[in-house]
C-alpha cells in the first residue's frame, strides 16, 4: 500500500489578523538564476532623451511635467483578450493634442512577467509585440520571475535581453511583422533618467519572494545615494515588499534588501512600484512622520487575478493600518476583481496616480476604462494630499 500522502492542490492563505508577509507553501520552481552580461556600461543608465523625439523631450523639460503608464504581469497567455483589453484602455488614454504634448503618456513601464510561462522567444510576438502593435510609445521593463525561468535550450533572460536590452534599436526576429524597435536598456537592472524623475529598476530574480545578490545590492545603494534630489525618485521591481493577497503575499527578502539599501544610502525612494501579484494594491508606509506609497500593479494582462486575503473570513475594508516588523503600513485601496493599468502624472512636486480598470472579456469592449483609484502625493514633502 502506498503511504505517500497525495497532493490535492494548494490552500489559500488565510489568517486571523492582517499581515503582509506570510509563510506559504513553497512553489516547485527554480532557484536563483545567474544574470546575463550587461549590454551597456556601468552604472547602467538610459537617458530618455536618447529614446524619444527631441521636441517632446524639450516639452517635458520646459513644463516640468511627464505622464507614463505602469502595468505588471502583462503576458496574455490562455486568455489573450484580457491583455488586449488592458492595452486598448492604455491606447485610449492618448488624446494626441498637439497643443498639450505632455498630457499624453510618454512611455509604458512594465513591472515584469512580460512573457509566460518561461520567457520564451517564440511567445514574444503573441504576448508582447502583437498586443502592443498600436501603442505608439516606448515600452521599458524590468524582468519578472517568469521572464528569467527559461527552458532549455534558451538561457535565463536570453529573450528579454534581446528584446529590451539590445545594444542598438533594431527589429528583432521575435517581432516578426510588428515595427517596434527593441529597447536599448543597458542591463536587466538599470536606471531611467528623465527631466522630472529618476526610475531605478531592480531585477528580483526567479525564486519565490525574490533574491538580490551583493553586487546588485551595492549598485542599488549607489543609485539611491547618487540620484538627484531635485527630481522624484521611483523604485521598480517585480516581487512586492507588501501585499495582502491570498496567493503570494509580500516578500520579506525584498523588504530586507530594500530597507538595507535605504539605510545605507540615506535615501528612501519616493514611490515603490511592484508586480507579481495579479491585482492592484496601494499602501502607505510612514517613516519618521513622512509618507511613502508602495504600489502593486500586477493586473496588466495575465488572465488569472489574485484575491485579497480574508481575515476571519472577511476581506479587509480599507484603509487598514498595521505594523509589520517595524514598518508602519496602511492598505489604502485595492482592486482584485478586474484587470487594469496605472497612469502616473509627475507635475512639479506632485505625483498623481490614477488606476483604471478595463471591461471583462464578456462585457462590451466599447465600455471605457473606469477610474478606480486616485492619489496625489507631494514627493518633496513626502505627504499624501487630499483627493477630491
Amino acid at each position: 500500500m502506498n503511504t505517500t500522502p497525495r497532493k490535492f492542490g494548494r490552500p489559500r492563505l488565510s489568517q486571523t489578523e492582517l499581515k503582509f508577509t506570510l509563510a506559504r507553501p513553497a512553489f516547485k520552481g527554480s532557484g536563483f538564476k545567474p544574470l546575463p552580461a550587461p549590454t551597456g556600461p556601468a552604472p547602467f543608465h538610459l537617458d530618455l532623451k536618447d529614446v524619444i523625439d527631441k521636441k517632446l523631450y524639450k516639452a517635458i523639460d520646459d513644463h516640468n511635467k511627464m505622464v507614463f503608464h505602469i502595468s505588471g504581469d502583462i503576458g496574455g497567455i490562455k486568455r489573450p483578450e484580457v491583455q488586449q483589453l488592458v492595452v486598448d484602455g492604455m491606447e485610449k488614454d492618448f488624446k494626441h493634442d498637439p497643443h498639450q504634448p505632455t498630457a499624453d503618456p510618454i512611455f509604458a513601464y512594465t513591472l515584469g512577467d512580460c512573457v509566460y510561462y518561461n520567457g520564451e522567444a517564440v511567445r514574444y510576438y503573441d504576448q508582447f509585440y502583437k498586443p502592443y502593435e498600436h501603442y505608439n510609445a516606448p515600452i521599458f521593463a524590468v524582468p519578472g520571475n517568469h521572464d528569467g525561468d527559461a527552458l532549455a535550450p534558451e538561457s535565463s533572460l536570453e529573450a528579454f535581453v534581446r528584446n529590451f536590452c539590445a545594444p542598438q534599436p533594431v527589429i528583432t526576429p521575435d517581432a516578426l511583422d510588428i515595427p517596434r524597435d527593441a529597447m536599448t536598456q543597458p542591463n536587466v537592472f538599470w536606471t531611467l533618467i528623465t527631466p522630472v524623475a529618476t526610475i531605478i529598476g531592480l531585477y528580483s530574480n526567479v525564486p519565490e519572494g525574490g533574491a538580490i545578490h551583493a553586487d546588485q545590492q551595492a549598485w542599488l545603494v549607489t543609485e539611491l545615494k547618487k540620484a538627484r534630489k531635485d527630481k522624484a525618485l521611483f523604485l521598480t521591481m517585480h516581487h512586492p515588499i507588501y501585499s495582502a493577497d491570498d496567493h503570494h503575499s509580500g516578500s520579506g527578502h525584498m523588504r530586507t534588501a530594500v530597507n538595507a539599501a535605504i539605510a545605507d544610502s540615506g535615501r528612501h525612494p519616493d514611490i515603490i512600484f511592484a508586480g507579481h501579484v495579479h491585482d492592484y494594491q496601494r499602501f502607505t508606509r510612514v517613516v519618521k512622520k513622512q509618507q511613502f506609497p508602495y504600489i502593486v500593479a500586477g493586473a496588466g494582462g495575465y488572465w488569472h487575478l489574485h484575491a485579497i486575503a480574508r481575515v476571519n473570513g472577511q476581506k479587509p475594508i480599507p484603509p487598514v493600518s498595521m505594523d509589520q516588523q517595524g514598518d508602519e503600513v496602511t492598505l489604502e485601496r485595492y482592486v482584485d476583481d478586474r484587470h487594469g493599468f496605472l497612469r502616473v502624472e509627475v507635475d512639479g512636486s506632485v505625483v498623481t496616480g490614477k488606476y483604471y480598470t478595463v471591461p471583462r472579456p464578456q462585457e462590451s469592449w466599447h465600455v471605457p476604462s473606469r477610474l478606480a483609484d486616485t492619489f496625489r502625493f507631494n514627493w518633496r514633502k513626502h505627504k499624501l494630499l487630499t483627493t477630491v
